[in-house]
């Protein structure tokens, strides 16, 4: 039976992964999302909006031959951080799911899986320390509010007595290539590299005392949702996914600044959030003495300033607590694909440059 795999989110930075592995392997490949994508790679792309349940409804409902769902899709509310803890963003992310798939559902009689997404929130990430490493099925924070388990909650009640599997994917920090996305420190730190380079200052590192965490590239998290995908063991079941090792902030910063052409320059501690978009007008200027294909500040980097405060530990006073998850579940089931990550930020890095998304080395 031929696949057609049908990806929600398509310009978020898991969407566009699972866009770019799926259309390579020349699978029939539908791609929603509000924007178009960067690139589609033969994909087809659809404009829809997920929060509109009639809409949804008339896009899906002939996509009968759809085999596989990549459900990458993700609300977010301006500033970031705060939403991740309230009732309206928790609501619109469950509603989102629903919309999609109550219509795919009854359209698709060969539906095989479905990829849905998670993360370390999962844990209680964002409001209390790990219990390093958390797992699956035996560290979750179900006690705290969060979209993640309406959405878990929902799938696994449609599931029942289907044929159909699905696998949700919780990654820590995921590195790739998305324009404004809520979520992507590469255009972030791209961008503030860029600024300080102009005005010939090293890389200063401005988060506060970041401590062990771990990243994972979206290519590898593509393919571990390819791969859950195809196999029905893995299906109905729960992976942390990572790189494979460690990083500090401080440990790859003088690695980040080679690959953007600088030297690493001191810990200067500086909100990104509050002090970047204040640089319009001068990224503008890089942007046009470079002929850059990015667009202005705001729609290249999104709200993700707010998510390198948080991921660096901007402010913090004293080391925050590591945060290790266990991948062992992932290998042990047969996925081991990993990554170097500091090879993972020179690619991304590189990438950008040679799509003109940023200045050139």
């Amino acid at each position: 039976m031929s696949e057609h795999i049908l990806i929600a989110g398509a310009t978020g930075l898991v969407g566009f992964a699972a866009m770019k592995h799926f259309a390579g392997k020349g699978y029939k490949v539908t791609a929603l999302s509000r924007r178009k994508p960067f690139e589609t790679f033969g994909a087809t792309h659809i404009p829809l909006d997920l929060t509109d349940r009639d809409a949804c409804a008339e896009v899906v409902s002939g996509m009968g031959d759809v085999t596989r769902l990549v459900f990458a899709a993700l609300y977010e509310k301006p500033g970031l951080v705060a939403g991740w803890l309230e009732a309206d963003q928790i609501d619109t992310n469950r509603r989102m799911l629903e919309n999609l798939f109550d219509p795919l559902e009854k359209a698709a009689k060969g539906l095989r899986h479905v990829s849905l997404l998670q993360g370390t929130k999962a844990y209680g990430a964002h409001v209390r320390p790990l219990a390093v490493p958390v797992r699956e099925n035996r560290d979750e924070m179900k006690e705290q509010p969060n979209f993640y388990w309406e959405q878990e909650d929902y799938i696994r009640a449609k599931q029942q007595g289907r044929d159909w599997r699905w696998t949700i994917f919780r990654p820590q920090i995921i590195f790739g290539f998305s324009l404004g996305a809520a979520m992507n420190l590469i255009p972030a730190i791209g961008v503030y590299g860029a600024l300080l380079k102009e005005e010939g200052k090293p890389l200063a590192y401005p988060g506060g005392r970041a401590s062990v965490l771990e990243a994972v590239d979206a290519d590898l998290l593509a393919g571990a949702i390819a791969w859950a995908g195809a196999r029905r063991d893995a299906g109905n079941e729960i992976f942390n996914v990572t790189n494979g090792d460690v990083f500090v902030w401080r440990n790859v910063w003088p690695a980040i600044a080679d690959a953007l052409g600088m030297e690493a320059g001191p810990d200067t501690p500086l909100s990104l959030g509050a002090e970047m978009p204040k640089h319009a007008a001068a990224w503008d200027a890089i942007r046009k003495k470079y002929d850059l294909a990015a667009p202005d500040i705001a729609s290249f980097v999104g709200e993700s300033f707010h998510y390198a405060d948080f991921t660096m530990a901007y402010g913090a006073e004293r080391e925050t607590p590591a945060a290790i998850v266990s991948t062992i579940a992932l290998r042990q089931a047969g996925f081991g694909e990993v990554i170097d990550t500091e090879e993972m930020f020179r690619k991304w890095f590189r990438l950008f440059q040679e799509k003109k998304l940023l200045p050139p080395v």
